[in-house]
């Protein structure tokens, strides 16, 4: 099938490429990039006026554009810049590489991104968002955090994962099937302090775009989303330095030209202080000093522009929790860290005028260990993955109509599932060998986005991926009673199990007229990696598998359609959406199951499989322009799994099924020293199981629990307020205070509900109620920022 399908897209451009070449004609490309700070502009419109054909910049700001002989009009757009046009006279290949300066922007035309005209009507695209680093940061923070992850939360089709919580759930994926990329880097546990932070400083990030339908053939490995973030590159012109003093946590960028106009680097730092503000309030004497939380995070990236055709990129990503608590009355002590690592090496090359290729070598590291110690026995409990990534992707632009996108990525991944270890002085407790599994996973891609004609626009793509899972590893066996009898060894580098298939995408784009359209897609994908977490238990259980002989990988297929206009010059959007998504292989714990029940033996037979379907409609109304923006987003969906080995065979809604989650974010420019911004949301309560009676049988009480997830919490919404005070804004110096409220009204959400008894059955007088508990009552912030 994909041999067929390529060789198909293959002829069909051949010809369409044959038909083209009949008349003489020429390609003019270049780079676009700010000219304050010669930062790529991802997503600018590149046109030639006298024949309305265009192309939008790649991540690193290329565009290619080929067409006849003549005398044209380029004109570049982008949102919150000036417009750069210039005449050429086209009779051979021309590179013009676009500085675009910002515009001198009144209060009255505020913008809210910087995507071109009718991108979202236009593009084959179905279910992206791109949000800039400036919209996110106007929007009210969490204890003054800028957070990318909870601002994606406001989307239609993403649901949170909890009150304050960066997890997010995309139309009815788990949080395993969402791929986060920071420079094309997979970031494995994207979180700090449990889930209440994301590990995304906004200072160091440039752009943020989430796929949640139609993903294009060059993403795969999970099954519902794609979080693409971009790091910027740092000013190649003059050094600047930007911060922030929060009421929990301050930061600290630094960028600026290693060489001016050729290479630049930027460098950002944070770190809480929780841990340093609670050290006057424990005393020495206290039995519980020592005690104590922080997390840090550094990102860094250099480049290096070889030539007009070559440039290299090398970024990191460096992120820490550490949480101690100590009892010294006790003599017990524990340790909990945990981490994100990450390393990009990037060359662009520019082979000619029409092909562009990015290579990228690229490591992963994610680890999380739990330590405790008391009277002198030692206890640890550590998992972790970590990725070695090789990448290669071309881009090839024909002519206006095509661009042809194709390569390669392989994987080598090492997981550490749940170890364990102990000793008591120096003897030390046999737990079983430290076990470590090993996988290949490679994907070859092929795709092209093109006209058809002036209404019909395709977007065709094939992925052909390929895992295998490798020794050394040890299967061991079980007899009827669940007890160990043999072991199957697998030597180095043997075959333990291997999958793979095509997965194609398909996208359709039919313009009803100048400013609307309708749009359809398809998608099938294959996960190999999962996620396996019981949320009653802490963060030790949530440990990385890979696909084996006994978990198979976990396909979906989705469609979904949907109708988009833009209206009064675009200065409103307006979309809906509708979308289905059926997933084979669901991976969840058994009843009663924990990851540390037995650590000699293989963490996968703790899992049971079923499947799982999401439906639903996305509506989505934004307001582009003007002194007030901002945008309104409703989810109607259904969420459920059916699982042979949960709820007797039974279908039941999933733990993040949302019938109802709305969200709306406004942002009113007062003045150039006065922006305010407000966001209310409201969701469907979580699914839950609860017990529902109790019997007391033989002197104990006995509880009676609910069908799974049959029962829910009430509703959760919320309204946050900020506004931002802007002190000083020169050239040399910008200072501004943002006062936030998160909860203005204090609306007391149920973070997990728990039952407290009192009396007892001898004294005919026992009650027992339902409690909930509440995390975040209203919570006001206050955070000083400066740009010098």
């Amino acid at each position: 099938m994909f041999r067929q399908f390529l060789i198909f897209i293959l002829l069909g451009t051949g010809i369409l490429n044959k038909v083209s070449a009949q008349n003489a004609h020429f390609t003019i490309s270049g780079y676009v990039k700010e000219a304050a700070s010669g930062e790529a502009l991802i997503g600018a419109t590149v046109v030639i006026k006298e024949i309305q054909k265009g192309v939008n910049t790649n991540q690193y700001g290329f565009y290619s554009i080929t067409v006849d002989k003549g005398s044209y009009t380029l004109a570049v757009t982008y949102l919150g810049f000036d417009e750069f046009n210039q005449h050429i006279e086209l009779s051979s290949d021309l590179r013009i590489n676009v500085d675009m300066k910002v515009k001198a922007v009144e209060t009255q035309t505020v913008v809210i991104n910087g995507e071109r005209d009718d991108k979202n009507v236009k593009s084959t695209e179905m279910g992206t968002a791109r949000l800039s680093i400036e919209q996110i940061k106007a929007l009210p923070a969490f204890l003054g955090e800028v957070d990318v992850l909870k601002s994606i939360q406001l989307l239609p089709g993403v649901a949170s994962a909890g009150d304050g919580n960066t997890g997010f759930y995309v139309r009815g994926g788990g949080p395993d099937q969402n791929l986060i990329l920071l420079d094309e880097a997979v970031v494995y546990n994207a979180s700090h302090l449990l889930g209440f932070f994301s590990v995304f400083n906004g200072d160091a990030v440039k752009d943020v775009n989430l796929i949640k339908g139609g993903m294009p053939a060059q993403y795969g490995g999970r099954l519902s989303s794609v979080l693409d973030i971009s790091m910027k590159e740092g000013n190649d012109k003059t050094y600047h330095v930007d911060g922030g003093i929060g009421l929990i946590s301050s930061r600290l960028t630094i960028q600026g030209p290693v060489k001016k106009d050729t290479s630049s680097f930027i460098v950002s730092a944070r770190r809480t202080y929780i841990d340093i503000l609670a050290k006057p309030f424990i005393s020495k004497t206290s039995k519980y000093y020592g005690t104590g939380y922080y997390f840090y995070d550094m990102n860094a990236k250099v480049n290096y522009r070889l030539s007009d055709k070559d440039r290299l990129f090398l970024s990191g990503y460096f992120g820490r929790d550490e949480f101690n608590y100590n009892n010294t009355v006790s003599n017990f002590n524990v340790n909990i860290p945990w981490g994100n690592a990450t390393g990009v090496l990037r060359w662009n090359h520019l082979f000619n005028d029409k092909l562009f290729l990015n290579t990228s070598a690229i490591f992963s590291d994610y680890q999380f260990s739990f330590g405790a110690t008391e009277s002198g026995f030692d206890f640890r409990l550590y998992s972790g993955i970590r990725d070695w990534n090789y990448k290669m992707d071309f881009s090839y632009f024909p002519n206006t109509r095509h661009e042809i996108k194709f390569g390669m990525n392989y994987i080598f991944h090492t997981f550490t599932p749940s170890n364990a270890t102990a000793k008591q002085g120096d003897v030390v407790f046999d737990l079983g060998k430290i076990k470590k599994q090993y996988a290949h996973e490679v994907a070859l891609y092929f795709s092209d986005d093109f006209d058809v004609t002036d209404k019909i626009r395709l977007s065709m793509g094939i992925r052909e991926s390929y895992f295998i899972m490798v020794g050394p590893f040890d299967r061991y066996i079980h007899d009827v009673t669940g007890k160990i009898v043999d072991t199957t060894h697998y030597g180095e580098g043997q075959r333990v199990a291997d999958y793979g298939g095509p997965e194609p995408r398909l996208s359709i784009r039919y313009s009803l007229r100048h400013h609307a359209s309708l749009k359809a897609n398809y998608t099938h994908n294959y996960q190999y990696i999962h996620l396996a977490s019981l949320s009653s238990v802490s963060l030790p259980t949530d440990v990385w598998v890979p696909t084996s002989d006994i978990v198979k990988p976990q396909i979906s297929d989705q469609v979904s359609t949907g109708y988009f206009q833009n209206f009064h010059q675009n200065t409103y959007e307006g979309s809906v959406e509708i979308y289905y998504k059926y997933m084979q292989h669901q991976v969840e714990y058994k009843e009663g199951a924990l990851p540390t029940d037995d650590t000699k033996d293989n963490a996968d037979y703790n899992f049971v499989f079923g499947s799982g379907q999401s439906y639903g409609a996305e509506f989505f109304f934004k307001k582009c322009l003007g002194k007030l923006t901002g945008w309104v987003g409703y989810t109607l969906s259904w969420t459920t799994r059916t699982f042979p080995d949960l709820n007797n065979g039974q279908t039941y809604y999933a733990k993040y099924d949302r019938r109802h989650d709305i969200s709306i974010v406004s942002t009113y420019t007062l003045s150039p020293k006065w922006t305010f911004s407000a966001v209310w949301v409201y969701a469907t309560g979580n699914a839950v199981t609860l017990p529902v009676a109790r019997y007391f049988i033989d002197g104990t009480i006995v509880s009676e629990y609910s069908a799974l997830n049959a029962l829910r919490m009430p509703p959760y919404h919320r309204l946050d307020i900020s506004a931002t005070w802007t002190l000083k804004k020169t050239k040399r110096l910008e200072q501004n205070l943002n006062f936030s409220i998160f909860n203005v009204y204090n609306r007391m959400n149920p973070y997990f509900i728990y039952f407290d008894s009192s009396g007892s059955i001898q004294q005919g007088n026992l009650s027992i109620q339902a409690k909930q508990v509440s995390l975040f009552p209203i919570l006001p912030s206050v955070t000083y920022n400066f740009k010098w």
